[in-house]
């Protein structure tokens, strides 16, 4: 058993390890609001880049009227050539997604979130 759980474990840091010299792996930061709950300022999460994205997935983006900007959104629907993306917490301070500046072009999504990895997930002992 415990062979098989390390076996599994090699080859899951193998993938990753060969995702991250493809560069198709990158962190992002979270800063804001606007996805809370799920999401909060300081929060870190590894994104695919240049993976597809799907309705109900949370995605980065650059945003369309300032593309230096990175934003992180979740992908609601698609919207002619792009993505319509919103934020969880539509009563954020500052928040700022397609009811705003509309649908994302394809080519403003860098990718989709596979995973917060920092801080760790706490859990609760009883």
């Amino acid at each position: 058993m415990r062979g098989a759980l390390l076996c599994g474990l090699a080859g899951t840091a193998a993938v990753l390890a060969a995702a991250v010299l493809r560069r198709r792996l990158t962190a992002v930061e979270v800063s804001g609001d606007s996805m809370l709950p799920d999401l909060r300022p300081g929060d870190w999460l590894l994104v695919r880049t240049g993976a597809r994205a799907a309705p109900g997935d949370v995605v980065v983006a650059r945003h369309p009227e300032r593309p230096e900007l990175l934003v992180v959104k979740r992908a609601h629907h698609r919207s002619g050539d792009g993505w319509w993306l919103e934020s969880d917490n539509q009563k954020a301070a500052g928040r700022r997604d397609s009811w705003d500046f509309g649908p994302v072009p394809d080519t403003l999504v860098t990718g989709r979130v596979l995973a917060r990895y920092w801080p760790l997930p706490v859990k609760s002992v009883l």
